[in-house]
């Protein structure tokens, strides 16, 4: 029943900047943490950015570390991911997805700690 849709993927040049949006229904994530994930073509599903439920917490894959923020707004029940001085290489369709267990102590990098995906919006950056 759960359903998550991204928003805001596009064309940027590179060294642009895109800020993508996910919203939830038919879950109130409040106590979830929440992550982004990316796959290019011929790539596997790859792990960028992970917040915790309350938002104290941030996790991100050494690629996009210090050019991408995940921040949160519970009462919105949405996540979203701001990118900064983008690259060729972000080039990929970005998924939102929730962890399966609330209150994580740990931050889930692994796509099976996941259970409930978006279907994923384009992102291409040109050089």
């Amino acid at each position: 029943q759960v359903q998550l849709v991204e928003s805001g993927g596009g064309l940027v040049q590179a060294g642009g900047s895109l800020s993508l949006s996910c919203a939830a229904s038919g879950r109130i994530l409040s106590s979830y943490g929440m992550g982004w994930f990316r796959q290019a073509p011929g790539k596997e599903r790859e792990f960028v950015a992970n917040i915790n439920w309350r938002g104290s917490s941030r996790d991100y894959a050494d690629s996009v570390k210090g050019r991408f923020t995940v921040s949160r707004d519970n009462p919105k029940n949405s996540i979203y991911l701001q990118m900064n001085n983008l690259k060729p290489e972000d080039t990929a369709v970005y998924y939102c997805a929730a962890e399966s267990l609330q209150h994580k102590l740990i931050p889930g990098r692994r796509a099976d700690e996941y259970d409930a995906w978006g279907r994923g919006t384009q992102v291409t950056v040109s050089s």
